[in-house]
């Protein structure tokens, strides 16, 4: 790896001859596109305004695609660019940097919702984001374009597997009865954190349960639809992400980060409540306020 590690720490080099205050602040805001962040962000619009179903999936994906990431990573145990060369961190970011964690994500992301969309133009919009996103990883310094190129590469055989999977498997979890799917719902999250017990695995896979339990819930007792005009979907998404970013703003002010086994299984179950305020709490919030 070492000829690979220094022929990108070169490419770096050369492309933070273009560094700037103004494009710093460009491409900070680019690599956001591919982070936890804004996944949370994505996802109740998803479930929303725009499909259930497709907030499922990619809420199921995203979740492997940060076990997968996280694993991949321990196993490669490959340096960031600033840990060789400081002087090239513009940005930071722990752990290690082999499959680039922002890359895979919005690979799979922004590709299932592609997938869904099924038009030229939102696949055009989408390549131009993922390579934009995976340049500001290798401007900012935080990852070696040999991350980026991983980090797509696995994405694309997730999205692979699981378009040509997630019918079928949908299908049979469809047809169980419902303590069934609850045992899975807890199963799979649960397995998942004590296979990895790392932060992103942790805040995901907890999402996941909670969003598959409200998800379950909501299909026996509360009848909501996705699609609606602009103005409702516009409030919804206004009353609903101001209720789950003010309580995500109390917990954190409660619960500091702490790299620690208790932190990450507390995380775990908040993050749960989040998952459920966005399959059911805030659906069943919309049903009363008629949105």
């Amino acid at each position: 790896m070492e000829p690979l590690l220094q022929w990108g720490l070169e490419v770096i080099r050369t492309v933070q001859q273009m560094q700037s205050t103004l494009l710093n602040s460009f491409f900070f805001a680019v690599s956001g596109l591919g982070s936890s962040f804004f996944l949370l962000l994505a996802l109740p619009a998803l479930f929303w305004c725009v499909d259930y179903k497709l907030g499922m999936r990619v809420a199921v994906i995203c979740t492997l695609s940060a076990f997968s990431n996280s694993s991949l990573k321990v196993l490669f145990s490959q340096p960031r660019p600033f840990d060789l060369d400081p002087s090239l961190g513009i940005g930071r970011a722990g752990g290690y940097g082999l499959p680039s964690g922002h890359a895979q994500e919005s690979m799979v992301l922004w590709g299932s919702i592609a997938h869904f969309i099924g038009k030229k133009w939102f696949w055009a919009m989408t390549a131009a984001i993922l390579l934009l996103i995976g340049f500001s990883r290798v401007y900012l310094g935080v990852h070696f374009p040999t991350d980026v190129i991983a980090g797509w590469g696995v994405g694309i055989i997730l999205l692979g597997l699981y378009a040509s999977t997630c019918r079928g498997i949908e299908d049979w979890i469809a047809a169980q009865k419902t303590a069934i799917q609850l045992l899975l719902v807890m199963a799979v999250p649960l397995g998942l954190l004590l296979m990895h017990s790392g932060v992103v695995v942790a805040f995901q896979s907890g999402m996941l349960l909670g969003i598959g339990a409200g998800a379950i819930v909501r299909a026996r007792f509360l009848s909501f639809s996705s699609r609606c005009a602009k103005g409702t979907a516009v409030a919804r998404y206004a009353v609903g992400i101001t209720i789950l970013v003010g309580s995500l703003s109390l917990l954190r002010g409660m619960y500091p980060y702490q790299a620690t086994t208790g932190y990450l299984f507390r995380g775990f179950f908040l993050s749960a409540f989040n998952g459920i305020w966005i399959s059911l709490g805030a659906p069943a919030v919309f049903r009363l306020m008629k949105l």
